[in-house]
């Protein structure tokens, strides 16, 4: 076999003075131009730029060069670049290798001597680690054009949207009856007051009549394989016992109900009532009832007087008791998560007195308190009569260690600053207080709106709560003034507890059953916080709305479109690379143990029968991700990763050492 000489060319980035303040570049470069096989060594302040990118292409034709090292930031920055740069030039975009001299080096050492010396070793590993690299043949997948979205809140409402006008078919799964989220509980949005209804609905209803869209509501996601460009996605939706095309939402079935005014509305966080058959809200899409299985007499007991009333009241004969769980199958090119979030539980603060006092409210009670469509459609009455004195209290379970939330959620400040402009709009003689940390009123228009709230009267005190006690009738607000460093107590008819955006409960689930990961603070983990804040780990998975981490409406709004731009680039080409640096299996070696297929968490190995009783590993190249975990869990070290063989990795260390 012919013998090819290995020619490699290094690049040494400054990085402006990321690197350079540290390291000393030019005795870098000297260095290693010294190195065995090295063409040429080369240092530019930023290699990343065009001029930077030109000089390597430049030297690959003009110097023979069939190996790359570029010494700079983090490969997770810049690598797909360099591929791309070198692969303009005509080489193997697998022929190169990154050397992290930024964030394992100068970012973390102050000692330029150490710096220099580290700088050095590091860059003799990408040297010697290329010399043995293999060009590797890239491979494409084809792109099914419709996507799934999960979640009808309005980030899942407007990721669909924008895939359906482009022409794409789009199945958005909802768990609950109707679409709307979160933002249907609101009453008016801040800073414009907008009717959160009147905005929301007509995006709603086009979802429902887009004749891209369907609309899959009441129905929950339980199984999701396969790869980018073909998930394959299984769908359970749960029996509504309504017939949905005999339903004309006349709510006589409500009305004739048993149980009617006695069932809590999870709608109204439980400050209103509902019968078994119900719509979540008046402007519910779809407009169709559903029965509450878990409380209606007829399921649970078998018996509702002589019939169920639903059923004797329903005229068009939709009420149906024997319908089933469906599980429907559905084949997917991309997928946008989008599954919301859940508000902080006050009870872990018990010192609010939240669920002990009726007049200690969450800032989402107080939404539907003061909503038209409300329990009392919009009175803001506490115990038969109106506050006068309104006390807010804010950063609950947000920026709070001792629950393990510390971060912050981003909506409080404004929500807050809104409801207390509410209030003073209904109740003028109203005094209210709000208690804060901080004031974070970082967007377009929200500064404007907090001065315009404190200038309405409102009062703010930066201080801490410490407790709250029932006093009479009334509430005693004990605090901090943390300006004075004087303590304030504060008679008030009302609390009402900011509560900060959490994980939804079964965030983990999900993540399992999509293979994406979760940052520290258990929301979904992007793929770069800067440069791919949609992305997932997994190809084809994008994150829209506060599944990524807590956001206002227009953020939602505006990371829905990203999620959805990216989901429809790739269903637009048609076709998709896929991961190269897989794993491999030595069917000789492999001893059918199964452990590969333990370990890993995107179900790429799969054990086969190649001969009656003897069965080996196979990887399915799609699916893989080459993460590494059954290379390292097999027992017979039959498996192999393409791009990081151990002649490979044990050449980098010896360079090191």
């Amino acid at each position: 076999m012919e013998t090819v000489e290995i020619r490699i060319g290094v690049y040494i980035c400054h990085c402006g003075i990321n690197i350079a303040s540290t390291v000393d570049v030019d005795r870098v470069r000297d260095s290693i131009s010294q190195l065995h096989n090295v063409i040429v060594s080369r240092d530019f302040k930023y290699m990343c730029s065009d001029p930077g990118q030109e000089l390597v292409i430049r030297d690959i034709k003009e110097k023979g060069l069939n190996r790359v090292v570029v010494a700079s930031c983090s490969p997770r920055m810049h690598e797909p670049t360099f591929r791309m740069t070198i692969q303009q030039a005509g080489l193997n975009p697998y022929c190169l290798e990154m050397a992290n001299i930024r964030e394992q080096c100068s970012w973390v050492h102050e000692d330029r001597e150490y710096a220099t010396e580290k700088a050095v070793k590091l860059v003799s590993a990408a040297v010697a680690r290329v010399s043995l690299l293999e060009p590797l043949e890239e491979k494409e997948v084809e792109v099914r054009p419709q996507a799934l979205v999960m979640g009808g809140g309005i980030a899942g409402i407007q990721a669909s949207l924008d895939i359906a006008d482009a022409g794409f078919k789009v199945y958005l799964v909802e768990r609950e009856p109707s679409i709307g989220g979160h933002m249907a509980q609101l009453d008016k949005t801040f800073p414009t007051l907008d009717c959160s209804a009147c905005i929301l609905t007509p995006k709603m209803v086009e979802v429902e009549r887009h004749p891209n869209i369907e609309l899959l509501s009441y129905s929950e996601v339980i199984e999701v394989s396969g790869y980018i460009g073909n998930f394959h996605v299984k769908v359970r939706r749960k029996p509504r016992y309504i017939a949905m095309d005999k339903c004309t939402g006349c709510g006589m079935c409500a009305e004739a109900c048993r149980m009617k005014g006695r069932i809590i509305s999870e709608f109204d966080v439980g400050m209103g009532k509902r019968s078994v058959p119900y719509i979540p809200f008046p402007y519910a899409v779809p407009s169709k009832y559903t029965i509450d299985p878990e409380n209606c007499l007829f399921i649970t007991k078998g018996k509702c007087g002589k019939s169920p009333a639903c059923k004797d009241a329903c005229s068009s004969d939709a009420i149906d008791f024997e319908q089933k769980e469906e599980i429907v199958e559905l084949n997917v090119g991309t997928i946008v998560v989008a599954t919301g979030f859940d508000l902080f539980d006050a009870r872990e603060k018990p010192e609010y007195g939240y669920g002990l006092y009726d007049n200690v409210l969450s800032g989402l009670e107080f939404e539907r308190l003061v909503s038209s469509s409300g329990p009392t459609q919009g009175k803001i009455v506490i115990g038969g009569k109106e506050p006068k004195n309104v006390v807010f209290v804010q950063c609950v379970g947000s920026r709070d260690k001792s629950v393990g939330n510390e971060y912050c959620s981003r909506v409080c400040c404004m929500y807050t600053a809104k409801q207390a402009h509410l209030i003073h709009e209904k109740l003028p003689d109203a005094k209210l207080t709000v208690f804060y940390m901080d004031i974070r009123a970082f967007g377009k228009g929200y500064e404007e709106f907090y001065d315009r709230v404190r200038e309405e009267g409102v009062r703010y005190i930066r201080g801490n709560v410490s407790e709250i006690i029932k006093k009479g009738d009334r509430l005693l607000v004990m605090a901090e003034d943390t300006l004075l460093g004087e303590p304030v107590d504060i008679e008030a008819d009302l609390v009402v507890l900011a509560t900060g955006i959490v994980p939804r409960r079964d965030v983990k689930e999900v993540g399992n059953l999509l293979k994406i990961s979760q940052s520290p603070d258990g929301f979904f983990l992007e793929g770069h916080p800067k440069m791919r804040p949609v992305d997932t780990a997994t190809d084809g998975i994008y994150l829209a709305g506060c599944a990524q981490g807590p956001k206002d409406i227009p953020d939602t709004v505006a990371q829905a479109k990203g999620a959805a731009s990216s989901a429809m680039t790739k269903m637009a080409k048609g076709r998709v690379k896929v991961e190269v640096t897989t794993a491999s299996v030595d069917e000789f070696v492999c001893r059918g143990c199964g452990r590969c297929v333990e370990v890993c968490e995107y179900s790429a190995p799969n054990l086969e029968e190649v001969e009656p009783g003897i069965l080996v590993s196979r990887i399915n190249d799609s699916i893989c991700k080459g993460c590494g975990a059954c290379s390292v869990a097999c027992p017979s070290g039959a498996i192999s990763m393409k791009h990081f063989k151990n002649e490979q990795i044990l050449s980098q260390i010896a360079a090191v050492i």
